[in-house]
């Protein structure tokens, strides 16, 4: 999952694109499939990256990469950046981790007009999203609950 795979059509719904390097998920018994490292620097989640393992929560952490896109206005990987601020995951990791930062990885372009409840909730949902270790990532269920209370919480 990347941002780029995200088409809307004509009524601004989302639609999934791009589905050349799908798999099926693990069977069985098996907690995991194994496969040559490919898809988009900056989505990857961490254990494909460094096993070639691809889990159920693999692709969990990749959408918190697009949700930390929507919130930031700013690209995965962006090479125009400085060096520590080219890969967003890892700009973002001391904002994360400091509420009072969470102001400041909202998208400039809004000039602050969002209700910060709503900016704190996003960006919680989008660190369990992130978390390193995939066992502690959310499932999808849970993050798809999260958002439509996130969603009925900011509309007026």
């Amino acid at each position: 999952v990347k941002s780029g795979n995200i088409l809307l059509d004509s009524d601004f719904s989302p639609k999934l694109s791009d589905f050349g390097l799908a798999k099926l998920g693990p069977v069985g018994d098996n907690t995991h499939v194994s496969t040559r490292v490919m898809g988009t620097y900056g989505y990857c989640a961490p254990e494909y990256a460094m096993s070639g393992k691809l889990t159920l929560k693999s692709d969990i952490y990749s959408f918190g990469v697009v949700l930390l896109e929507l919130i930031t206005g700013r690209r995965a990987i962006d090479t125009s950046k400085k060096p520590g601020e080219q890969n967003l995951v890892s700009w973002s990791r001391p904002y994360i981790n400091d509420r009072r930062k969470f102001v400041h990885m909202a998208d400039p372009l809004l000039q602050g007009r969002f209700p910060a409840r709503c900016l704190h909730q996003a960006i919680a949902i989008t660190a369990m999203c992130l978390q390193e270790q995939p066992k502690v990532r959310p499932l999808i269920g849970d993050i798809v609950v999260a958002l439509e209370y996130l969603a009925s919480q900011s509309t007026p």
